[in-house]
């Protein structure tokens, strides 16, 4: 296992950590960048530091190894002009309870900061680094300092291979002679809730609405607006999906359930009302607001989708 230290500040505004890193493969000029080439050598299951606005916001396990993959949609706004295809490491983040500041806590990690391969310089501020590998002491004593309950962590954000899936995947990408267009490759992952999408969801998207499950592993990226019926920029849109338990995705992709823009939640009169008494969903909740950009979708799915 290797630690990692991924400074967020230069990608997106920064609110939560998504499920993933990205990075161009090269500079804009063309030139191989030692933080961008660090992507490529993360494994599954190390551990991940988030690092922004000069704070460890979370703490994350890697769950694959680095794949081509498109710029996400929320890296569109950032101040870069990089390019628009480049690698894709997914991780699942822990936010902090208590963010750390390395700057208070020198006492305790400056003698790591010493050295130029240090993510942050002697005063605790970060360098203009995207991806570093940390040596495992700064690791341990940021742990310590935040009070991360790793042994918990590293168990419960464990990488989760769907072997049946990628096997499939595998199959489909080579059946359409997709191999070698990081593009058409994302698409057909994302259908499956997989990639890009999933990873633009979550920065939309925290949980389940209505069972209000949080960890990614019990939950799915579910289209909105269809797969069969998107456009190429839709199918991908985080704001055209929503993170729902499996039994809710089931509901919510036939149609059984849609939801209004007010988080209304609306029931088909072709459900029997006794599966949601059986699953424990009150045919009256309200889930929550939904931002202005998921509103076209929910509109669609209540046109086309729902068996109103």
């Amino acid at each position: 296992m290797r630690y990692w230290w991924v400074n967020q500040n230069k990608t997106y505004k920064y609110e939560v950590p998504g499920g993933f890193m990205w990075s161009p493969f090269k500079n804009a000029n063309g030139a191989r960048n030692t933080f961008y080439d660090n992507m490529a050598n993360v494994e599954p299951g190390d551990i991940v530091f988030a690092y922004a606005q000069q704070q460890v916001k979370a703490i994350g396990v890697a769950q694959k190894r680095a794949y081509s993959a498109p710029k996400p949609a929320s890296f569109e706004n950032s101040s870069n002009n990089w390019s628009q295809i480049g690698w894709l490491v997914e991780v699942e983040f822990s936010q902090l309870a208590d963010p750390v500041i390395p700057k208070m806590h020198l006492e305790i990690i400056g003698e790591y900061l010493t050295t130029k391969a240090a993510p942050l310089d002697e005063t605790g501020k970060g360098r203009e680094r995207y991806l570093v590998e940390l040596e495992e002491g700064l690791a341990l004593a940021l742990i310590n300092i935040s009070k991360a309950p790793l042994n918990l962590m590293t168990r419960e954000l464990a990488p989760v291979s769907d072997s049946e899936s990628d096997y499939e995947i595998e199959l489909e990408i080579l059946a359409r002679h997709l191999d070698g267009d990081p593009e058409k490759i994302q698409l057909t992952k994302s259908r499956r809730g997989q990639g890009i999408f999933k990873a633009n969801v979550r920065l939309v998207e925290d949980h389940c609405r209505v069972t209000g499950v949080t960890n990614i592993k019990h939950l799915r990226a579910s289209h909105i607006k269809p797969w069969s019926v998107s456009s190429k920029e839709e199918k991908l849109d985080g704001f055209n999906g929503l993170l729902l338990s499996p039994h809710v995705d089931h509901l919510f992709d036939r149609g059984f359930i849609s939801f209004k823009n007010s988080g209304d939640l609306l029931v088909s009169a072709e459900l029997n009302p006794i599966v949601l008494e059986q699953w424990a969903i009150a045919n009256s909740a309200n889930v929550g607001i939904f931002k202005a950009n998921q509103g076209k979708y929910l509109e669609f799915h209540r046109d086309v989708v729902f068996q109103g």
